[in-house]
């Protein structure tokens, strides 16, 4: 096997050939550059996260936007606080269940996501184009793949 080297040239081993450690790596990479931008638009990667579902299902109750992203109910009610006191979301009594909210953006919200959506964007571009034509759909394909197996391996 041969050794790998980092750009600090120190010798990480097997690490260099395990597809964790690569996906770990181009993650972080991502999501540094994803956490400034997010930064700049005054909200955090998860909060943000948290308006995209919003926006894409207006009506939703904090709970159901929780389980779809695999947080628990109280840090979903922190994210919703901040969001309520940013104005960029409003808890509405939901329709179906007098006990719970049903979230949706508000007017400031809408005209945020605009921007919020084109920024991003712009930073999703900046890695696609260190990519050949046609890998980014492999590159989806092969992590949408990966993503959905963890749960058959043992």
């Amino acid at each position: 096997m041969s050794k790998k080297r980092q750009k600090d040239s120190v010798d990480i081993g097997i690490l260099g050939d395990l597809l964790g450690y690569r996906l770990r790596r181009a993650q972080l990479a991502f999501f540094s550059a994803f956490s400034e931008t997010c930064a700049e638009l005054g909200v955090s990667p998860g909060l943000f996260a948290v308006i995209e579902i919003v926006h894409r299902n207006p009506g939703l109750t904090q709970t159901a936007v929780a389980k779809s992203l695999g947080t628990d109910r109280s840090a979903m009610v922190a994210a919703v606080d901040k969001l309520e006191r940013l104005e960029l979301i409003e808890r509405c009594a939901a329709k179906n269940d007098r006990r719970s909210y049903a979230l949706q953006l508000t007017e400031k919200g809408a005209q945020w996501y605009v921007e919020a959506e084109r920024r991003l964007y712009e930073h999703e571009q900046e890695f696609y184009d260190l990519l050949k034509p046609g890998e980014r759909e492999q590159l989806l394909d092969m992590l949408a793949r990966l993503a959905e197996r963890p749960s058959k391996i043992k």
